[in-house]
Formats: C-alpha cells, sequence, structure tokens
C-alpha cells in the first residue's frame, strides 16, 4: 500500500513540475505583451519552380558558324529571368539533396540541320552562380562539345532546373545557331 501511495505521489509531483514548466514559458513576456520566443527563420527549402517559373530569355554571343568535329568551345550564353519568380541558383535557400535535384543550369542539345532531330541532349551544363530576382540577368559560360559526325547542325541552348524540366518543355524559347562540324 505504501508503495502505490508513493507512486502516486512521484506522478502528482511530475505532473505539476511540467504544468508548472508550461505556465512559465506562457508567462514568459514581453512589455508588449506577446510572448518572448523568437520565430525560427523560414528558410525557403529547394523545390521545383512554380509553373509561371519557366520563362527565360536566352541569347548566345558570338556563337562559332563552323568547329571541328569533336572540338570543345566555350559560348558565353546571357540567360534573363523573365519569369515573375525569383530563381534560386540552387533550388532553393537550401538545399539538403545529395544531388543536383532543383538547380538551374544552362543547357544545350544538339539536333540535326532539320532542327527537329535529336543528336544529344547530355552535352554541357553550367549551373547559375547567383539567384535571379524577376527581370535580372547572367552571363554564363557554356562547355559545349561538337559531334563526332561532320555535318550541319542546330545547336540549342535552354534553360533546365534538374531533374524537373527544360525550360522549352514549359514553354520558354531558347536560342539556337546554325552549326557546321567538320573534319
Amino acid at each position: 500500500m505504501r508503495l502505490k501511495t508513493a507512486l502516486r505521489a512521484l506522478v502528482v509531483a511530475c505532473a505539476l513540475v511540467a504544468a508548472a514548466g508550461c505556465r512559465q514559458e506562457a508567462g514568459n513576456t514581453n512589455a508588449g505583451g506577446a510572448a518572448s520566443v523568437k520565430p525560427t527563420p523560414s528558410k525557403k527549402d529547394a523545390a521545383a519552380l512554380p509553373e509561371n517559373g519557366f520563362k527565360a530569355q536566352i541569347s548566345v554571343a558570338d556563337p562559332p558558324a563552323k568547329l571541328r568535329a569533336g572540338q570543345k568551345a566555350t559560348l558565353q550564353v546571357k540567360v534573363k529571368n523573365v519569369s515573375d519568380a525569383q530563381w534560386y541558383a540552387r533550388g532553393g535557400e537550401v538545399n539538403t539533396f545529395p544531388d543536383n535535384r532543383f538547380y538551374i543550369a544552362a543547357g544545350d542539345r544538339w539536333l540535326k540541320a532539320d532542327g527537329q532531330t535529336l543528336v544529344t541532349n547530355m552535352d554541357g551544363r553550367y549551373g547559375l552562380q547567383r539567384d535571379l530576382k524577376p527581370g535580372e540577368e547572367e552571363d554564363v559560360p557554356l562547355q559545349i562539345t561538337a559531334p563526332k559526325e561532320p555535318g550541319d547542325y542546330v545547336l540549342e541552348v535552354d534553360l533546365i532546373q534538374e531533374q524537373v524540366a527544360w525550360f522549352s518543355d514549359k514553354g520558354s524559347p531558347t536560342a539556337r545557331v546554325k552549326v557546321t562540324v567538320v573534319r
């Protein structure tokens, strides 16, 4: 019987201590009467852009007219955010993904001369170096590699949100350049 009474007393004591701690936290106010507990600053976690965020203006400065088969070249690509959404270079203020998921990058694809038939979409990529608010622009050095077979090609430069979508798949225009590849 004494053990039951002691256990009940212990349970009641623990409940009182817990309640007192809660009352002290709730009663902790500043002069304005509001609780002084400071909110944790919110962070924009990495995520896919909203549908209206996939709008870019892309141009290539001094594109090459000719390249040798397999030749590497670096293009100066100007990208401008013409959407009404902020582009986070890393997909958000915080990106805890171990891969490049949600990063925004300039990339290129090689198409046959008809401008429709894909040769490769796994050529160059270069991530934005800073976040871009609507109306802001950035120059991106994009390294490309010419196809191995000589011929006439279309080099298409686009933006991609990695593992989400190419901007052109959402209706944004690309920059296209005709390039002749020689031996």
